[in-house]
């Protein structure tokens, strides 16, 4: 190799090395900045939460209203609530999107207007009851 390739592979090595520092600062940069809004959004909901304190959350588990005063509560206690049995799963009702099932060690943040609805754990197509 003479020395003009040398000096051509050089720069090409100068220029990618460039190119991937301009990449990674624009990388850490968004990064940041989806930190910094996901942190807002997190102090805005912690605020909205602390002006109700006191205030309960109306949920809905099969078209029954509930009051909450948690802000969190787990699959578990969402089915002590409403007294339901092992024989039907829980899901939380997601507007637009596929509905969640809840496992009884699963927390779920409490708003209100939150939805539920059950469904029998075992469906058996075909048979009769």
């Amino acid at each position: 190799m003479n020395q003009n390739e040398e000096g051509d592979e050089g720069e090409k090595l100068e220029a990618f090395e460039e190119k991937q520092a301009h990449a990674l600062e624009d990388f850490e940069a968004k990064q940041q900045r989806e930190l910094q809004a996901f942190e807002q959004k997190e102090r805005e909901e912690l605020e909205a939460f602390e002006r109700r304190q006191g205030r309960p959350f109306t949920i809905k588990i099969d078209r029954t209203e509930y009051e909450v005063r948690e802000r969190k509560r787990t699959g578990a206690q969402l089915r002590t609530l409403a007294g339901i049995g092992a024989d039907r799963d829980l899901f939380e009702v997601v507007p637009g999107g596929s509905d969640v099932k809840i496992a009884d060690d699963m927390e779920v943040k409490m708003r209100d207007g939150l939805r539920f609805f059950t469904a029998p754990a075992q469906i058996n197509p075909g048979t009769e009851g």
